[in-house]
């Protein structure tokens, strides 16, 4: 096919930058003029034949771009029409006539003017060619308008049907398309008609998936908001139907209340969805309904514990030390060791450190203990009460499908705390039971487990929460009562009975001045004599600790109050605790001390102290009966017939008749027979009896003694030595005599104690008995 060749076009024309927009031939376009230096050029082509070069700016930015800053390509167009706008705009209709670019910048000021040269297009394109492009240009822009409806002008769709060259509609689709300038001005610069077009169905192609994803993105939020309408609606609906039935209460408003307040819990997503649920069963229950009660319990009771919420912790030695001393006179040993598990606490980071285990006699300041380190360390204290507890649902809770189910006592705890990190005092330990229910032991090794109650999950809630943080202190009166495994978890420290000195320094400086305040007493209107103390000590209490003694300080302000109120005097001095509280009710036992045949002062273990235990053998004409009594257990029982095989076998060495289980009858009698004893550890106080009972030869008065005994004589060690010993000091014995195998434990006893007993460590009985009669063996 011949090419027709013809003259190029050059002309020196005013140049106008555009912004965002580019202008085709063959196109008539709309557009406004705001800057000065556009507005001047504008000019110029008015005062010659009203030509001028249009080309697009790169930087949209750019108010003054230079001829750098312009594309390549540009239109030579004639201005039709300019209309003057308010301000200093002006409205220009100009019609693109053919394509050229710069080839000289004749000047730069006060407008651009420069030299262009016209860019024929080529038209070489076969007729089937010709058509071919025509077609996929249509079927390109006919994909792209079913998803642009309504972005498309009706005459755009007219233009497009009614072109018949390739390079016309390539052209003016680009013009009418929201194509990005970059492209626009790439198809303006593309010449061949088969590329141009090409370029453009690249571009549509491009378009059309574009606007399918965009369209795909606006009917899922369009389907959201319609269901998020939907739900809206539906919601107005049932407010002004309950408002109209005049329900005060509107489940749906209460679930968005929960479900607001769950996210503002940020617990872990499992714990969410768990509690997301169970608002969703509330929104859909009637709202009197039982179960729509118990959904709502359960939520509140989820909502209201300190998941994240923990007290401020500080830890100063100097402070804790002056904390535990303030409030507790002596208990060093328990100090320095309460101190000690602080500080390991404090530099391993484990807040939690080590479970405590206070074991000792009651009123001995068990539970004050535990309330002093609280307050050393800067935790809520919170008490909880083991004591009678027999069924694990205490501890771990009951399952929501029971009736009146709650959650157990320590996430009750926690809850009453209102910190994740409360110290926990577990009162009682030793006292649990079990039965049909469960045994609550169980239960309780996970809690007070540190390396797995980070997960602890009580039955009622039914989600992990985080125990890690909890300072766990448990008190007991007997250790041995505790089950094994819980007890290997505990850190156990025991605190000792006090002795006469403690009680009276205790009395003075703490319970006189606590009974004071309860009683609304000043220090001028009420005073305890020293002496009116001591003798309060030693009449009228026997215990371990001081709680009968503050009780009866107690009664001594309620009688001094009701003196003052009735204006029978002005103040009160006690200096005779009998004078207000009566007859002395305890009075040392002069026959105690005295030697005696047959008697012997033993030493016993209660769950409340030690205590002296006498042991009294008669021996008596008769048959070779054996009579024991004092409510006494069969170990103690075994103990006594124990004894008597003893003292046959070495009967002659104590020139004791070999036939007096024979011929005589021994009544061994412990007193105090309401009161049930059991034990192995009076062996030997038996054996010395018996033998002083057959011999004659009485035993010393203020001697007392503890061990178990064998056939053979040995002497084997017992426990509970410390609370044996202040009790033979309490009754003002001289001598102890122990199992030399619990010499070892003599460091453990009170050093006033040590001070006033003189201890004789024995390993058979014949030691016993050299120490503990008054004249030598016959």
């Amino acid at each position: 096919m011949a090419i027709t060749r013809r003259v190029v076009k050059t002309a020196t024309l005013p140049l106008i930058p555009l912004r965002g927009m580019v202008v085709f031939p063959r196109m008539l376009l709309h557009f406004e003029i705001g800057r000065e230096k556009s507005a001047l050029a504008l000019r110029g082509a008015m005062d010659t034949d009203q030509l001028v070069f249009l080309v697009a700016q790169r930087d949209l930015t750019d108010n003054d771009p230079s001829i750098e800053g312009l594309y390549a390509t540009g239109v030579v167009a004639k201005v039709c029409q300019i209309l003057k706008t308010s301000g200093n705009t002006m409205r220009v209709l100009v019609e693109g006539l053919y394509r050229a670019k710069v080839t000289e910048l004749v000047k730069a000021d006060p407008f651009m003017l420069v030299t262009v040269r016209e860019r024929p297009e080529p038209d070489n394109l076969e007729s089937l060619q010709e058509e071919a492009l025509v077609r996929r240009c249509r079927v390109a822009f006919s994909n792209y308008a079913d998803l642009a409806q309504e972005d498309l002008a009706p005459d755009v769709m007219l233009g497009v049907a009614a072109a018949e060259k390739a390079g016309y509609l390539a052209d003016f689709i680009a013009a009418n398309l929201p194509m990005p300038v970059e492209e626009k001005a790439m198809v303006l610069q593309t010449l061949p008609t088969a590329r141009r077009a090409e370029l453009l169905i690249s571009i549509l192609h491009r378009e059309t998936e574009v606007l399918r994803l965009e369209k795909d993105i606006q009917s899922r939020v369009q389907e959201r908001m319609d269901q998020s309408q939907k739900e809206y609606y539906l919601r107005e609906q049932m407010r002004v139907i309950a408002e109209e039935l005049g329900d005060a209460d509107n489940p749906l408003e209460e679930a968005q209340e929960y479900a607001a307040k769950i996210d503002a819990l940020q617990l872990d997503e499992k714990s969410s969805e768990v509690l997301q649920k169970e608002v969703d069963k509330l929104s859909k229950m009637p709202v009197g309904s039982h179960e729509a009660t118990v959904v709502r319990n359960y939520l509140d009771t989820c909502l209201s514990l300190p998941w994240h919420i923990a007290s401020k912790l500080h830890l100063n030695m100097e402070n804790a030390r002056r904390v535990l001393d303030h409030d507790h006179y002596g208990l060093e040993k328990v100090k320095e060791h309460i101190l000690e598990t602080l500080a390991v606490g404090s530099l391993s980071g484990e807040a939690q450190g080590q479970v405590l285990c206070l074991v000792g006699p009651p009123g001995v300041g068990k539970t004050s203990v535990a309330k002093s380190v609280a307050r050393a360390t800067g935790r809520k204290y919170v008490r909880v009460a083991l004591g009678g507890v027999h069924d694990e649902s205490e501890i771990r809770g009951h399952r929501r499908t029971y009736l009146g189910s709650m959650p157990g006592r320590i996430i009750r705890a926690i809850q009453q705390a209102g910190v994740n990190n409360p110290l926990i005092l577990l009162d009682e330990i030793d006292k649990m039971g079990s039965d049909f229910h469960g045994d609550p032991t169980a239960a309780m090794l996970e809690v007070l487990d540190t390396e797995q109650n980070n997960t602890f999950t009580d039955h009622y809630i039914d989600l992990p929460f985080d125990l890690s943080g909890v300072m766990f202190i448990t008190t007991a009166n007997d250790a041995d009562a505790i089950p094994a495994p819980l007890y290997d978890r505990m850190d156990i420290l025991r605190l000792p009975s006090y002795t006469a000195k403690e009680k009276f320094h205790i009395a003075r400086d703490y319970l006189v001045k606590k009974q004071l305040k309860h009683s609304g007493l000043s220090a001028r209107q009420f005073r305890i004599t020293d002496e009116a103390l001591e003798t309060l000590i030693e009449n009228y209490t026997r215990e371990a600790g001081v709680r009968e003694l503050e009780r009866q300080i107690g009664k001594l302000c309620r009688k001094a109050a009701k003196k003052l109120v009735a204006g029978e005097c002005k103040s009160l001095t006690v200096k005779d605790p009998e004078t207000l509280l009566g007859p002395k009710k305890y009075r040392d036992d002069v026959t105690q001390l005295q030697d005696q045949v047959g008697v012997v002062n033993g030493l016993a273990w209660t769950a409340v102290g030690g205590e002296t235990m006498p042991i009294e053998v008669a021996v008596m004409d008769g048959t070779g009966k054996i009579e024991l009594t004092g409510s006494l257990g069969d170990v103690m029982k075994e103990s006594a017939r124990t004894a008597i095989s003893y003292v046959r076998s070495c009967a002659d060495a104590w020139h004791i008749d070999k036939d007096f289980y024979k011929n005589k009858d021994i009544h061994i009698h412990v007193p105090e027979g309401a009161v049930p004893k059991d034990g192995p550890s009076a062996g030997v106080t038996m054996a010395t009896a018996i033998i002083s009972a057959l011999t004659g030869i009485p035993v010393k008065g203020d001697v007392a003694m503890t061990g178990e005994i064998t056939l053979r004589g040995r002497v084997l060690p017992i426990g509970g030595l410390r609370e044996k010993t202040m009790a033979a000091y309490t009754h003002h014995m001289k001598t102890v005599i122990i199992p030399a195998d619990n010499q070892p434990d003599l460091a453990e006893v009170d050093g006033e104690v040590k001070e006033h007993v003189r201890f004789v460590p024995v390993a058979e009985l014949s030691a016993v008995l050299k120490n503990a009669l008054t004249r030598p063996t016959p």
